[in-house]
């Protein structure tokens, strides 16, 4: 499990990462949406992200080729598991039943929820 986090800026670039799967500089300030941050932000960026383990890089020439080597569905975990022991004190029945106090989840919603638990089994 991941237990280290992202700031917003390093987030941004790992979601332009792990679509690209594999960039060069300018490729991942292409995929990164407007206001686009300056090269050498994200240049910074990434060498940030290399050291927090979340990115390796190979050198091509004088071009570095970057590529996550921590996935998508990895950091996804450990951040949801985070939000649960941090917020919920690790319930997961806590964090429905807030969802469902917000509005954010629905009773068609739980039906799928239970039908994928029953089938999981």
């Amino acid at each position: 499990m991941i237990n280290k986090t992202l700031t917003k800026a390093e987030e941004q670039i790992m979601q332009a990462l792990w679509k690209l799967e594999t960039a060069y500089l300018k490729d991942i300030i292409e995929a990164i949406p407007e206001p686009k941050p300056h090269n050498n932000t994200v240049a910074t960026l990434l060498k940030i992200l290399i050291e927090k383990g979340f990115v390796a890089n190979e050198v091509h020439g004088r071009n570095h080729y970057y590529y996550p080597i921590v996935s998508k569905q990895d950091y996804t975990s450990g951040s949801i598991n985070n939000i649960v022991e941090n917020y919920f004190d690790g319930s997961f029945a806590d964090v429905v039943s807030f969802m469902v106090d917000k509005k954010k989840l629905k009773l068609k919603d739980i039906e799928l929820l239970l039908n994928q638990l029953k089938t999981k089994k």
